[in-house]
């Protein structure tokens, strides 16, 4: 194929077609693990299981779609070459597959993409394939793909759009019902260009039923609840790239199609449909996470577990404090990718404590006077909080000066009692809050 799109109008995959995938990648993909969770499953209620595609061949679900699409080319299509847009993960399952498979590709990347998942993309190309960052997000990248195709006449590999991509992603489900050995009553996958979702829904609409989908998306790039509530692919203003596996600003043709045509709805807080609903069938909801809760799963997985997610990876597992679960019911979560730069660390532990409310920052006006900072140590400062930022330029010329103060509290209860002894200090104090341009500035 070397049209310039992909192919959206095509018929969405069966799940005879997610079987036969399920056949072509059998020598490829890892088999991977679906783990009992105790802790989620004491904190829930249910009994959650995880599948871990962080464990993947390319540390994400993403290898069965680039894949499966790759090894359908013709000789023809595999002379000419792939290109592909990616944030990371797909660009490594197309690089795999190009080795693998002998093909050229020219991978395009936002400039925001982790250092960790370039190395891994080169790492697993080898000199088959170039790298190329472009743009500052997903869509930009990809309308440099669709240029490139354009002149070269490459065949584009889409990470969503294009039913044999879907169809790959969609033998996760295939997978887990073998696994279990029995229909999950909910099954929550992360969201960011429709295609997992799409697939796996697919699939158990076919051979599952009664089982619920919950398409959990960041809240800062919701393009499939956008879609579902204009009636249509929209492609948004602004996105928060923070969770770099699912920023996308518009959601897949194809998977619109799909995930609309089995009733999908949005909730903030998704109740789900456990058994057979008045259809017969279980329900598909789609619902938004923000991005500290996700930080907050992150910083949990790794601390319980053991498992490196990276954002996106651990968004299945932040939406279940927002899912309304019968107690005893059968979950499963999906991690599903892993590829986390370490240097993000502190950035998540960041938005975790402030999404908890145990971290806040302020802007001080201390009187230019000896003591100034001792008294605001002694009468302001809680006896567990502590001063994690304080910047402090002290002008001459004005009998107060501004400082910075950044607080870390014991408990997020503490929070109205430091506000009033705040408001009945001698300083003048203002709270940043979250959102502003001056907290955006700091975080």
């Amino acid at each position: 194929m070397t049209e310039t799109t992909s192919r959206t109008d095509a018929a969405a995959p069966t799940a005879d077609d997610i079987d036969a995938a399920a056949v072509r990648l059998r020598d490829v993909a890892t088999r991977t693990p679906l783990e009992f969770c105790e802790r989620l499953s004491e904190q829930t209620g249910a009994r959650i299981h995880l599948k871990r595609e962080d464990l993947q061949r390319v540390r994400s679900y993403k290898l069965r779609g680039a894949y499966n699409l790759m090894l359908q080319l013709d000789d023809d299509e595999r002379a000419v070459g792939v290109v592909a847009a990616s944030a990371g993960n797909h660009a490594q399952g197309v690089a795999f597959a190009c080795r693998a498979l002998g093909i050229r590709g020219r991978i395009y990347v936002p400039t925001n993409t982790p250092k960790q998942k370039r190395d891994r993309i080169a790492f697993h190309g080898g000199d088959m394939v170039q790298v190329i960052s472009v743009g500052s997000t997903f869509d930009a990248a990809a309308a440099a793909a669709l240029a490139d195709v354009r002149t070269t006449g490459a065949t584009i590999v889409p990470p969503f759009d294009d039913p044999r991509t879907v169809a790959g992603q969609g033998t996760i489900a295939a997978e887990i019902l073998e696994q279990l050995g029995a229909a999950p009553d909910v099954v929550v996958v992360a969201v960011g260009g429709g295609g997992c979702m799409t697939g796996m829904s697919a699939y158990l609409a076919e051979r599952s039923p009664n089982t619920s989908v919950v398409g959990a998306e960041p809240t800062g790039a919701a393009s499939m609840a956008a879609a579902l509530m204009a009636g249509g692919p929209v492609t948004l203003d602004e996105i928060d790239p923070f969770v770099d596996g699912a920023a996308v600003r518009r959601i897949g043709d194809l998977p619109y199609r799909v995930v609309s045509s089995l009733g999908a709805t949005v909730a903030s807080h998704a109740s789900v449909t456990v058994g057979a609903g008045d259809d017969g069938r279980g329900s598909v909801v789609v619902t938004q996470v923000d991005e500290g809760a996700i930080c907050t799963a992150m910083l949990d997985l790794y601390q319980s577990e053991g498992i490196i997610a990276e954002p996106a990876g651990a968004l299945s597992v932040a939406a279940l404090s927002q899912i309304d679960i019968p107690a005893g019911s059968s979950v499963v979560c999906l991690i599903s990718g892993g590829n986390n730069d370490v240097s993000r660390y502190g950035e998540i532990l960041e938005r975790s404590l402030v999404h908890k409310g145990l971290k806040h920052y302020f802007l001080v006006d201390f009187p230019q006077e000896p003591g100034a900072l001792r008294t605001f140590l002694d009468v302001v400062l809680g006896p567990e909080d502590d001063v994690t930022l304080f910047e402090y330029v002290k002008r001459n010329n004005r009998e107060t000066g501004a400082a910075l103060v950044g607080i870390e509290l014991g408990s997020a209860a503490g929070l109205s009692s430091l506000l009033e002894r705040m408001e009945t200090s001698p300083m003048h104090v203002e709270h940043l809050e979250p959102g502003s341009p001056a907290y955006r500035y700091l975080t």
